[in-house]
């Protein structure tokens, strides 16, 4: 059974409150329901079947299911609201014994009617006073429990959120220690490999600086020295050594480390 409790302002007597509860079972209106209305002095109540909403809708031109939404808005709606307005037939002060409740839509300053129910005075108001507070209460205790759950709820991600920020700002740090030593290590390697290339640039140059030495001796029928070949050998390397690698410019290049 679903239950909702409103207050409401007769449209003859603005400055009165009333409280009506509507009982339903199903998913919407649309199966019928049961109101109870009460200022807190006397009461009323009165029932609404399936075929009367039926014949609502069939005679407002309106399917069913969308007759059922406007009065679920209507009759339990949370707050006032200026789209709907209802009376009271005859009026409250007479205190009939039975009444007629009309609920009205407004829209663009035109009312029309969406449908009535007929109640009938309560013998024990104090009761139906009882039952709407008793629904409040536990209505109350609910909503109270829920916002609890969710308090703590909420405490439980916010740990979670820093845990997780936490972890982040972690595997953060040892990125950036570990692409530094990465990186230190890639410049060790680098500047290796350059030294190597060096040597090997100056092998190449050496090996030039004979194959000349060769092609003159060729040329010329040999060399006019007397020496032996241990001192050409000798010489010749000296001169090697002391020959700047023409093929790489007057300047060595220079290691840099970062």
């Amino acid at each position: 059974m679903n239950v909702s409790v409103r207050e409401l302002r007769l449209s003859s007597n603005p400055d009165s409150s009333y409280f009506l509860r509507v009982d339903w079972r199903g998913r919407s209106l649309g199966s019928g329901f049961r109101l109870l209305l009460t200022d807190g002095q006397s009461a009323w109540r009165g029932d609404v079947s399936e075929k009367e909403v039926r014949e609502e809708a069939e005679e407002l031109e309106m399917q069913t299911e969308r007759y059922a939404q406007d009065l679920r808005q209507a009759l339990t709606a949370a707050e006032t609201s200026g789209t709907y307005s209802f009376a009271m037939t005859p009026p409250p002060a007479e205190r009939r014994e039975a009444v007629t409740l009309q609920y009205e839509k407004v829209q663009k300053d035109i009312s029309f009617r969406l449908g009535s129910a007929q109640l009938m005075a309560d013998p024990q108001p104090a009761q139906a006073v009882r039952e709407l507070l008793i629904h409040s209460l536990q209505r109350g205790t609910t909503l109270e429990n829920h916002n609890q759950s969710l308090q703590e709820e909420n405490q439980s991600l916010t740990r979670e959120q820093r845990r997780i920020t936490a972890d982040l700002q972690r595997y953060a740090a040892g990125k950036e220690a570990l692409e530094a030593e990465l990186y230190s290590r890639f410049v060790l390697v680098l500047n290796e490999k350059k030294a190597k290339i060096r040597s090997l640039l100056k092998e190449t140059s050496c090996g030039g600086q004979k194959e000349e030495e060769e092609q003159q001796e060729d040329e010329y029928g040999g060399s006019t020295d007397e020496e032996p070949d241990e001192a050409q050998s000798t010489s010749s390397s000296r001169k090697c050594s002391l020959i700047p690698d023409r093929r790489r410019g007057a300047s060595r290049p220079v290691d840099v480390f970062i």
